[in-house]
């Protein structure tokens, strides 16, 4: 920010930068006053020289550049309802393609709408780039329309975070953000573009040139202030520069750390791999999910798998346990946590049995060691990449394997636990459908290649037992934040990066309110999704403790709302399911699957009534 008192300093300053030696800026100015190209143009360019295929928006004026620059190159535009839902789009994309996603918003309440997309991308360790706009150069401090301090928001949610001052910044700074995005722990990258940064020349000239010929000396000196301002926000703008990505630093396991692990391994007789949501993180899943399968089989490790792991290892592995984890940590003499940070889904740590041998791979330091000064300590602390680490301790461990009784003794103890869960499926709840039978049945209908994505707090806590991703990457939820909302956008982006794929978004009642408005994107750009939603008339995951902790419901009751008709509104298709329909139901599912084949957007509104299937689960 510059106020007036600044004047003469900033003005021996750019005549300092602009003059230079033997007319060096003379020679970086030549052109650049005629050319029409713009600041939107270099960052296209480079976005393009990475591979981005998407940039997802709500369109603004200050980033109006970007956007037609993109598009004339190649990069599909992507315009939202909601900027949060723009940046889950791109968090998607970031997750599924194992590139960077690209969001772009408008400055100041364009950009506050993404804090908490953001904050959710930093949480789930996805390497996404958030372009926004900013009032010019000139102008930020003075009251320009929607000027706020938009770097102090976003560098406590960002690994990095840039406000382009000149034009020719703008290819060296967008190619660092990116490369720092995917480097170390993958997390979300911020640059701000002042307005000033983005148009051309002669319209910039046009906006910040006085409107009237200056009188006296401060008027001239003002003008010549101006001027040199702008010689300097567009000196060397169009010289040709390296566009290709910069290297991307992924930490990895020492050869002494694995050969360390696979000792304490290879004498163990009941271990047990907690696989977290970093496991799933390029280059091993993306580049080699083969490999990274035959891996854990050659192992024969029992797995447990969370986050974004979830469809790891295929709909019906020997090695998945998906019950009895708690018992399982108890009674293991070796846990390995890949990429499982030992926070609230861990209990902080005091799941695990003080006398296993514990084994961590994160590639964040901080989540590495969370509570190991409380609660557990590891055996081995490794800051590494967790996926390639299992690639290499299966290869260190060629010809051993894990005794088969331990795993078979958890799937028979998983097996009586799937049973009890299976016949709370078969109860009459008081009223409407049982939402354990509701998720039971669509798990039955779901496609080979469908992607689940989770947004909500009890349906979608019920879905995540019964509920089974049938690939890698095939399940996408928040993550440790815990975010409502995200469905919308997530079913976008997944639509997008796999569009031969069926989507479904598993929303509760009180969740899809976040993003129905999406529906109309989902119609407008062609990406048919099937949203299946749990509608208890209820914030259910709330309500189950604070009724019988404190005695009241407030605040916690919706209606049976006809969301199925708002689906119709957007351009969908929504269906209303009640007890009515139970013994049609497959039917119902069967026909919103080809429905959404033939490329339209399902809404299926499912009243659903009470269970105490998740008695006991806390939401807090």
């Amino acid at each position: 920010c510059r106020s007036s008192c600044d004047l003469f300093d900033l003005t021996m300053f750019n005549q300092n930068v602009i003059t230079g030696p033997s007319g060096e800026i003379d020679r970086l100015l030549s052109g650049d006053t005629q050319s029409p190209r713009h600041g939107g143009e270099s960052v296209a360019e480079v976005l393009r020289a990475h591979g981005v295929k998407f940039v997802f928006t709500l369109v603004g004026g200050h980033i109006s550049p970007i956007l037609v620059a993109c598009e004339k190159l190649g990069i599909r535009i992507v315009d939202t309802r909601h900027e949060a839902t723009a940046v889950f789009a791109a968090d998607a994309v970031a997750r599924l393609s194992g590139t960077v996603g690209v969001a772009a918003v408008t400055a100041g309440p364009g950009l506050t709408n993404t804090v908490t997309a953001v904050k959710n991308a930093q949480m789930a360790e996805s390497p996404l780039l958030l372009i926004g706009g900013a009032a010019a150069t000139l102008l930020q401090g003075r009251g320009a329309l929607q000027d706020i301090d938009q770097m102090s928001l976003f560098k406590p949610l960002c690994k990095f975070c840039a406000s382009v001052r000149t034009v020719r910044e703008i290819v060296p700074t967008v190619r660092k953000a990116l490369a720092i995005a995917q480097s170390g722990t993958p997390g979300p990258v911020f640059i701000e573009f002042p307005i000033d940064t983005l148009y051309p020349y002669h319209v910039v000239e046009k906006e910040s040139a006085p409107k009237n010929t200056p009188k006296g000396l401060f008027g001239k000196i003002m003008a010549w202030y101006l001027q040199n301002h702008l010689s300097n926000l567009f000196a060397g703008a169009w010289e040709t520069c390296d566009l290709s990505p910069l290297p991307v630093y992924i930490p990895h396991a020492t050869e002494d750390e694995v050969q360390r692990c696979v000792e304490l391994v290879s004498r163990a007789k009941k271990p047990v791999i907690l696989l977290g949501s970093q496991a799933t993180l390029p280059p091993t899943p993306v580049c080699e999910t083969l490999t990274f399968l035959k891996a854990l089989e050659s192992l024969g490790i029992p797995c447990f798998l969370g986050g974004m792991s979830r469809g790891m290892l295929g709909k019906n592995s020997p090695l998945h346990i998906r019950q009895n984890r708690r018992d399982a940590l108890k009674e293991a003499d070796l846990v390995l946590l890949a990429g499982t940070v030992c926070d609230f889904r861990l209990s902080y740590g005091r799941v695990l049995n003080r006398r296993s041998k514990i084994i961590a791979v994160n590639r964040d330091r901080s989540q590495l060691l969370k509570n190991s000064d409380m609660f557990w300590k590891p055996t081995v602390a490794i800051q590494g990449d967790a996926g390639s680490f299992l690639l290499r301790l299966s290869k260190a461990l060629k010809g051993h394997r894990c005794p088969e009784e331990w795993p078979r003794s958890l799937k028979e103890g998983e097996a009586i636990k799937e049973k009890a869960n299976r016949a709370k499926a078969d109860e009459k709840t008081e009223r409407h459908l049982n939402p354990i039978s509701v998720l039971h049945r669509v798990d039955e209908l779901l496609a080979e290649d469908s992607i689940i994505v989770a947004d909500g707090g009890d349906f979608v806590g019920s879905a995540a037992y019964i509920m089974r991703p049938r690939g890698p990457i095939r399940w996408l939820d928040p993550g440790a934040f815990g975010t409502l909302g995200v469905g919308g956008g997530f079913a976008l982006g997944a639509k997008l990066c796999r569009p031969e794929s069926e989507v479904w978004i598993v929303y509760g009642d009180g969740s899809l309110g976040y993003s129905v408005a999406e529906f109309d994107t989902f119609t407008r750009h062609k990406t048919p999704v099937i949203a299946l939603v749990g509608n208890d008339a209820c914030w259910s995951q709330i309500s189950r403790e604070q009724v019988p902790m404190l005695g009241s419901n407030v605040a916690c009751g919706l209606a049976f709302t006809d969301y199925h008709i708002v689906a119709d509104g957007y351009g969908g298709k929504g269906y209303l399911i009640g007890r009515e329909d139970e013994s049609r139901l497959d039917d119902i599912i069967k026909k919103a699957q080809k429905e959404c084949r033939e490329g339209k957007a399902i809404l299926l509104n499912v009243l659903i009534g009470k269970t105490n299937f998740r008695d006991g689960s806390i939401s807090v």
